[in-house]
């Protein structure tokens, strides 16, 4: 199953570490620290133009991220819970 983030973009759902809201995870200095390094890294990405109101953390298996423990980012407009809501969707 693929989990659709917004704007035609799409993740495989066992490949997503975790669904984070944006402005609470961004509170914490590591967090933002994190994605900075991640964007630094050429990992992060977004799913549209608008402002992010969460993010999904996943791994991409065509390539060797999480064997060198280094996931991709995708902001999305979508809320977290928007998003976890469809994935549960799925599953009931």
């Amino acid at each position: 199953m693929y989990l659709h983030v917004g704007n035609n973009k799409n993740i495989r759902e066992k490949n997503i570490i975790g669904i984070f809201d944006t402005d609470n995870a961004s509170m914490s200095a590591e967090t933002r620290k994190y994605l900075v390094d991640a964007e630094k890294e050429g990992f992060l990405e977004a799913a549209s133009e608008e402002l992010p109101k969460s993010f999904i953390v996943y791994s991409d298996h065509e390539s060797d991220f999480a064997d060198r423990g280094k996931f991709k980012i995708c902001f999305s407009q979508l809320s977290s819970v928007s998003l976890i809501g469809r994935l549960k969707n799925y599953y009931e």
